[in-house]
Formats: structure tokens, sequence, C-alpha cells
């Protein structure tokens, strides 16, 4: 099974590790004060390659990705990315077109800033998405697995498998199909969800198609079981739960 490997909830005084990716040193540098100020451990990389390499080696739980980068840019990082590691990403750019936004949020981005930004508010993004997956992992670790057909989801270990077969979810696919489990079959608007997986509320400007573009990654991650999730013209999902069963 594929699963996540975040770091934070084990490092002893430590809030989180953040890999920060920007060739602009001092970008960087201001970035990394403001993490580190506030008790995160930074690493950094100048590029899209070095920031694969401490990927693997140092398993943050956050990346600052910026998408202008030497060589390889970000998407292409994101891309690379997503095979293997299912951490929080944060797009930074200076592009601001709908079309970036929204190809950032199709390969797996689970926000995206536009430059130039206040430190504090990616430092605000960054605590709410570090905060959400704890919070997330520890409301997951006393359910059972259930299985739906072939669908076997495992809320303690945030693994999924289709027929046996290991499912590569995002923390944001995986959290909406949490979600659609827990709500038993019952409809859940897009705004609903963007409050449950997102954290955001009426008063944040986010377009909810933001939503759409996550369900249609994840059925297309669920193959054979894509039709559990549910379409409600005009309004929402919710998750077919006929012949549940704990595994």
């Amino acid at each position: 099974m594929w699963t996540c490997d975040g770091q934070a909830s084990k490092i002893s005084g430590i809030k989180g590790k953040i890999l920060v990716v920007d060739d602009a040193p001092g970008m960087v540098r201001l970035i990394r004060m403001c993490l580190e100020s506030e008790g995160y451990r930074v690493v950094c990389a100048a590029s899209a390659e070095d920031a694969l390499a401490l990927l693997r080696r140092d398993k943050p739980d956050l990346v600052v990705l910026d998408i202008k980068l030497p060589g390889m840019d970000g998407f292409d990082c994101l891309r690379l990315l997503r095979r293997e590691s299912c951490v929080p990403v944060v797009l930074v750019s200076a592009r601001h077109a709908e079309t970036d936004r929204v190809l950032g949020f199709k390969l797996g981005a689970d926000d995206y800033m536009v430059k130039p930004f206040s430190v504090h508010e990616l430092r605000a993004r960054v605590e709410t998405h570090l905060r959400r997956a704890l919070a997330a992992g520890a409301a997951a670790r006393p359910a059972a697995a259930v299985a739906l057909g072939a669908l076997r989801i495992d809320l303690a270990r945030h693994e999924v498998a289709v027929a046996g077969a290991a499912v590569r979810l995002t923390p944001k696919e995986f959290e909406l199909l949490r979600r659609l489990l827990q709500a038993d079959g019952a409809v859940l608007s897009r705004h609903e969800l963007l409050k449950l997986a997102w954290g955001h509320g009426p008063d944040v400007e986010i377009d909810t198609r933001t939503v759409d573009q996550h369900v249609a990654r994840l059925r297309g991650k669920l193959g054979r079981e894509a039709a559990r999730v549910v379409t409600v013209h005009n309004f929402g999902y919710r998750l077919r739960t006929d012949g549940m069963r704990s595994s």
C-alpha cells in the first residue's frame, strides 16, 4: 500500500519540516526567515532536480514550490513528485492566469499563491495545511478500514486500494474521499466540501470548480469504482456506500 510520509507529528520541538523550492535567493531567504521564526525546520532547493532528491531524503511535511525554475519547471516537478508522495504542496508564481491555477490543481497542488504575496499569508496557509493534515490523521486512527465493492479505504493508514492494487491519492483527494465516506451516502455541496476538505468558509474566495477538478482526478484514480462518486446536478457529490463492510 502507498502511504503519506509526513514527519511533523514525530519531531519533538519542531512544528514541521518545509521544503522551499525557488531559484531566487532573496525570496528563499525571506520565506526561510519567516518560517524558521515560527519554529519550522526549512530545507531549500534551487532546482526541481534538487527538490526531488531532498524530497526522497528528508521527507518534508510540506513543499513550497515555485513554478518558474531553471531546467525542469515547477509543473513538471509537481507531476513527478505526485508519483511518489502525497505531501501537501503550495505552488507560488508570478503567473496569475486562471489556466496556470487550474493546471496546478489538476497536477495535485493543494494551494496556489501569486507573487508578490505576504509572507505572513504564506505562513498562515502553511499552518492551515499542516494542521489539517495532522488533524485528519488523528481523527482517522480509531476508524476501521472499510470496503465498498472492490474499493478498500483504510482511514487509519491513509491507504486506498481497488481490487487489491494500491491507489495513489494526494492529501486533498484522500480528504475528499474521507469526507464523502463519513457523510454515509448523504449529498455534500461543493461549498460544504470546500469547508470540510480545504477549511475555506464563505468569506474566502476560491472557485468551487476546484472541487470538481479534484473529484475528476479522484474518479480517474478509482478506476472500476469511479462510479461510486456520484454527481448531484447543480449541487455537489455523494458517495455510494451500498454493500459497505468493515475489513
